[in-house]
């Protein structure tokens, strides 16, 4: 993982959307553009929320049975407070099927209070009122009720969440489309990038598609030029990379 970024860089980010933010990825080349982007099955809770941007703390819990050992809450913590802020906490339910809620009012209360931002499983959450009011975005599979015989398995180590593999310390940027991973070799320059990726589609494309003056075939020429932009921006940035 590269140095943290400064809580202005941070603010940068969260000015994009996680789409935006996924597209701008894709100029440095440096994942395949599959990959590193959450898959279908988890909602985001509270699509009106502005985006989060946090420092993955991980975690692997069930409920289904009684815990096998006592638990040591205290190492969790100190785990999840391991982590660069903001956080964001993300936990793989390790039951066949989602019965007991990891996070409700008290839990995303406390973490709240130990610098997340928000919560990310491929389980269930609960109390949706109670969360919503501290400000803290949920992103599950599901909705529960209970926490049944919810416990902890581990902690500070990978976990498969939305079809992605999410380690401790990846920089997660999320909103109501789901969350993504950003590299970091990429986060110092991100904010830039999709500042510029932006400007180019409103220039080349999207004055057009709103202009009287549109036409298909300006249009396909305009898109031309958009991908040439594009790919004039990748070869700089990815320049920048390179010479870090």
């Amino acid at each position: 993982m590269g140095s943290p970024l400064t809580i202005e860089q941070i603010e940068e980010l969260k000015a994009f959307s996680t789409p935006t933010i996924s597209n701008a990825i894709e100029l440095f080349h440096v994942r395949p553009p599959t990959e590193g982007f959450m898959r279908p099955g988890l909602i985001c809770r509270y699509p009106d929320f502005p985006p989060i941007v946090g420092y993955a703390a991980t975690a692997t819990f069930a409920a289904q049975q009684p815990a096998a050992r006592p638990s040591d809450p205290q190492a969790y913590y100190e785990s999840v407070l391991a982590q660069p802020a903001p956080r964001i906490s993300v936990a793989q339910d390790l039951d066949e099927e989602p019965i007991g809620a990891l996070f409700g009012e008290v839990t995303a209360t406390v973490h709240k209070a130990l610098g997340c931002v928000g919560h990310i499983t491929n389980g269930g959450v609960r109390d949706i009122d109670e969360v919503r009011e501290i400000g803290f975005q949920l992103i599950s599979s599901c909705v529960l009720v209970a926490h049944a015989y919810i416990h902890l398995e581990d902690f500070a180590t990978p976990v498969q969440v939305g079809g992605v593999t999410v380690n401790p310390g990846d920089l997660l940027h999320a909103d109501q489309h789901g969350f993504c991973i950003i590299p970091p070799e990429v986060a110092p320059h991100l904010a830039e990038a999709c500042r510029s990726i932006e400007a180019a589609e409103q220039h080349s494309l999207m004055a057009l598609a709103r202009s009287s003056e549109f036409t298909v075939a300006e249009y396909v020429q305009a898109r031309v030029e958009f991908t040439d932009r594009l790919t004039a921006l990748s070869a700089d940035f990815r320049r920048r990379i390179a010479s870090q």
